[in-house]
C-alpha cells in the first residue's frame, strides 16, 4: 500500500488551515443572518456589527486566534462585512505572512505560487530537506526555515527570490565548503538579515570571505558553529565585516570595533579552541573517622583520601597545571595515592608551550604515580572522551583541590557536541588498608611466639637479640604492606555546558550533590577477589575447629581497623549537602596584540612538533 505523502506537502497545510477560517459559516459569508436588499428590515437579520461582535468578542465561541497568519483575522471580518468578494484568488492574495511551525511539512511545492503577494514564510520546526526555490513567490522578503533538514543550498540558490531580505537557516545540518559558495552577494544582493546559528560551518575564514561579499548585510547571528568556540571569535568577524550593526543578537558597540581592529589584516583567525576546567573547594563530606571505635589494636592502619574525576575531550592538545594531576585511564595505577605523598606544593605555572609530551607516554607516566608539577602539552588527532582526575587530599572540613586543567582542542565539531551534552563530576573515597609486613629474618616462625632454636639445641633462643636496636626499631615503626585501594562514589552531578554554546564564555557553578547517602564500596582498580575468598574460607575452618585465637584475629581483620580504632559497620547519614566549586571557561582574544602574544608560542610548538595520528 503506497504511502499518502500530499498531507506532507506545504500546499495542503494551507489548504486546511483556511478552510478551518470557516469563511462560509455563521457567522461569516452568506446565510440567513445577512442582510440584503430583496429582504425586509422585519426578517430575522442581525447587522455587520453585531456579527463583527461575534469574531471580536474574548469570550465568544466564533472567536478565531489564528497564529499561522496575522491576516486570517481580517480575512473572516471581510467575509462578514463583503462575503461576495470571496473567491479564491482574493483569498489567496490577501495574505502576506505565513507561519507553518512545527506541521511535519516535508515538500515546498508549487501551490505555494498561488500566493502571488506572500512576503514572509515562516517554515521552522518541520521535515523539509530541500528547498525548491522556483517553487517560491519572487515577492518574498523574509524566510525562515531553522530547524528542519537541509543539508545543502544547491536547490535554494537556483532561482533565490530576489528581494529577500532576511533569510534564517539556524539548526540545520549546513557547514560544507559548497555551502559556504551559496552564501555570497550573487545569490542575495538585498539580504540584509542572515541566521546561520547551531549551523556545522568550522572554516571561519572561508565562511566570512563569502559574507564579506554580502553588499547589504548588517545583522549577522552565527552562535552554535564549532568555529564560533575559537578563542580569535567575535574579534575576527567584526573586524572582517566592518558594515555589520549587530552579531548574535547584540550590537556591536564602537568601544568593541575599535579594539577588535586589526584581527583581519594580521590573519589571526585560530581554528581551535582553548577551554580550561577548574575544581575548587569541596565542603560537606563527613569526617570518616567519626564512624570508629578507637578500643580495638594498632592495626591495619586505615588511609582515606579524596579526589574528584570528570570526563573531557582527550588525546587532544592538552595543557596541565596541577598538582600532581591525573589522566585516569584504563592503566590508572595503584601506587599513585603514595606518590601523591611525595608531592610537594604546587608551584608557580611554568610556560606551557615549552614542553611537548607523546600523548602514551604521559599517560602511562601519570598512571604510575608521576608528579604532575609541571605543564604537558600533547597533541594527537584523535577527539574521545575519557576520565581524568584531581589529586587526593587527605580529608577536612573544605578540601581545596585547586585543580586547574586547560585542554586545546582541534576538532571544534566533537567539542560542540561534547557541549551540548555536558560532563559529569564525580566525587569518590579511596580507602587503604595498610599492615605489617612479615618478618623478613625467621619467616618460618610462627606469629606472636618468641623465635628459638630446635629441641637439639635444647630450647635455647636464637642469636637474635631481642632487646637489640634494630628490633626495637622493628617493633616501633614495622613496614607496612597497603591493600589495593577500596573506591566508593560519595555523589556525582552533570555539568551543564550549553551556555558556551550561545555567546558565554564561561561555566562557573557551585554544585550541590545534597547529603551523602550510604552505598556499597567498589573496588574501581584491581580488587582481590582472591584474597576475599582466602578469607572466608579461613573463616569457615576457624569455626570447625574453634581457635579462639584464630577467630579473633580473622574477625578483626574482616572488620578494619586503624590505630587503635575500628570502624563500624553503620554509615553515618548526614544531611549537610555536599558541595563542588566548577568552573570551565573557553579563551577569548579580546585584541590582536592579545592575539600575537598567545598564538605564536602555539604555532611555533605546533610547527616543532606535528600533530601525532
Amino acid at each position: 500500500m503506497l504511502k499518502d505523502t500530499s498531507s506532507n506537502k506545504l500546499s495542503a497545510v494551507l489548504e486546511k488551515q483556511i478552510h478551518r477560517l470557516c469563511l462560509n459559516d455563521f457567522p461569516l459569508g452568506h446565510g440567513t443572518w445577512t442582510k440584503t436588499k430583496d429582504r425586509t428590515e422585519a426578517a430575522e437579520t442581525d447587522d455587520a456589527d453585531a456579527l463583527l461582535d461575534l469574531l471580536r468578542c474574548p469570550h465568544s465561541p466564533w472567536r478565531h486566534d489564528e497564529p499561522w497568519s496575522p491576516q486570517a483575522a481580517a480575512l473572516r471580518e471581510l467575509a462578514v462585512l463583503a462575503p461576495e468578494r470571496l473567491h479564491k484568488d482574493l483569498i489567496y492574495n490577501h495574505f502576506t505572512t505565513l507561519r507553518i511551525v512545527d506541521e511535519s511539512v516535508s515538500v515546498i511545492d508549487d501551490g505555494l505560487l498561488k500566493f502571488s503577494k506572500l512576503e514572509e514564510l515562516v517554515l521552522s520546526d518541520n521535515q523539509i530537506s530541500q528547498m525548491c526555490s522556483e517553487n517560491l513567490p519572487s515577492t518574498l522578503k523574509i524566510l525562515d526555515v531553522r530547524a528542519n533538514r537541509l543539508s545543502a543550498l544547491n536547490s535554494l540558490t537556483n532561482r533565490p527570490p530576489p528581494c529577500l531580505q532576511y533569510l534564517s537557516l539556524g539548526s540545520n545540518r549546513l557547514g560544507s565548503h559548497e555551502d559556504v559558495r551559496h552564501l555570497t552577494g550573487r545569490h542575495w544582493p538585498q539580504l540584509v538579515c542572515l541566521d546561520l546559528s547551531n549551523c556545522e560551518f568550522e572554516d571561519q575564514q572561508a565562511l566570512l570571505g563569502a559574507l564579506s561579499t554580502l553588499p547589504s548585510l548588517r545583522t549577522l547571528v552565527l552562535e552554535g558553529n564549532p568555529f564560533t568556540l575559537a578563542p580569535s571569535y567575535p574579534g575576527f568577524t567584526v573586524d572582517t565585516l566592518p558594515r555589520l550593526s549587530c552579531l548574535d543578537t547584540s550590537w556591536i558597540s564602537a568601544e568593541e570595533r575599535h579594539r577588535f581592529r586589526g584581527f583581519a589584516n594580521n590573519d589571526v583567525a585560530a581554528d581551535w579552541a582553548s577551554c580550561t576546567v577548574s575544581v575548587g573547594e569541596v565542603r560537606g563530606i563527613p569526617d570518616p573517622l567519626a564512624r570508629v571505635d578507637e578500643s580495638i589494636a594498632d592495626f591495619p592502619v586505615v588511609n582515606y583520601g579524596y579526589f574528584i574525576t570528570y570526563e573531557f575531550l582527550s588525546h587532544q592538545a592538552v595543557t596541565a597545571n596541577a598538582d600532581a594531576a591525573h589522566v585516569r585511564g584504563e592503566r590508572f595505577g595503584d601506587a599513585d595515592l603514595q606518590s601523591n605523598r611525595n608531592c610537594g606544593k604546587e608551584s608557580s605555572k611554568p610556560n606551557t608551550h615549552n614542553l611537548l609530551v607523546d600523548t602514551e607516554e604521559t599517560c602511562h607516566d601519570v598512571a604510575y604515580g608521576v608528579c604532575a608539577k609541571l605543564s604537558l602539552v600533547y597533541y594527537s588527532d584523535v577527539s574521545s572522551v575519557s576520565g581524568h582526575s584531581t589529586s587526593k587530599l587527605p580529608w577536612s572540613g573544605c578540601m581545596d583541590f585547586s585543580h586547574t586543567q586547560t585542554y586545546i582542542v582541534t576538532h571544534l565539531g566533537d567539542l560542540k557536541r561534547f557541549f551540548n551534552r555536558g560532563f559529569y563530576l564525580t566525587i569518590e573515597e579511596e580507602k587503604v588498608l595498610s599492615w605489617p609486613a612479615a618478618s623478613e629474618d625467621v619467616p618460618s616462625a610462627k606469629p606472636g611466639r618468641p623465635v628459638k632454636e630446635k629441641k637439639s639445641g635444647k630450647g635455647k633462643e636464637s642469636p637474635i637479640k631481642s632487646g637489640s636496636t634494630k628490633d626495637k626499631k622493628r617493633k616501633c615503626a614495622p613496614e607496612l604492606v597497603q591493600d589495593a585501594p577500596i573506591r566508593r562514589i560519595l555523589g556525582s552531578v552533570h555539568i551543564c555546558l550549553q551556555s558556551l554554546l550561545t555567546g558565554g564564555q564561561k561555566v562557573n557553578v557551585l554544585c550541590d550533590l545534597g547529603a551523602l547517602h550510604s552505598e556499597s564500596e567498589v573496588d574501581a582498580t584491581q580488587t582481590p577477589e582472591e584474597d576475599l575468598g582466602k578469607k572466608i574460607k579461613e573463616d569457615k575452618k576457624s569455626k570447625q575447629r574453634g581457635g579462639s585465637g584464630t577467630r579473633q584475629k580473622n574477625t578483626a581483620a574482616s572488620k578494619g581497623k586503624g590505630k587503635g580504632r575500628q570502624e563500624c559497620e553503620m554509615d553515618v547519614h548526614t544531611d549537610i549537602s555536599v558541595t563542588v566549586e566548577v568552573n570551565v571557561e573557553l579563551e577569548k582574544w579580546l585584541s590582536p596584540s592579545e592575539a600575537h602574544q598567545l598564538l605564536l608560542p602555539q604555532q611555533n610548538s605546533l610547527n616543532k612538533h606535528p600533530v601525532l595520528s
